[in-house]
């Protein structure tokens, strides 16, 4: 008899979840988003508090408010309008 796989939150995330860039710094911690601003959603694997799901690597979103820590993004998934809330580690701004 075989074991029953493991469906977690990090599961097939080898490639995602890789730490490319090292320890997050002070300065990627304390990022400040403007309301409205351009943002890209994209994981760092040393720090676990804000994490987004995995589907999220690399989407798109608009920063709509803040809340406590966290950044509350929407995100377009298909025809869905999703709210994530993001730590500042996981999200890159773009124009």
């Amino acid at each position: 008899m075989s074991n029953k796989k493991a469906k977690g939150k990090r599961s097939k995330t080898r490639a995602k979840m890789k730490a490319k860039a090292g320890k997050a710094t002070v300065n990627t911690l304390l990022k400040e988003f403007k309301v409205g601003s351009r943002v890209q959603v994209v994981t760092d694997s040393s720090m676990h508090s804000g994490l987004p799901h995995k589907s999220f690597h690399g989407a798109p979103g608009i920063v709509t408010g803040k809340q406590g820590k966290l950044y509350t993004v929407d995100v377009k998934k298909g025809n869905l309008q999703k709210k994530l809330l993001v730590h500042a580690a996981h999200l890159y701004e773009t124009k």
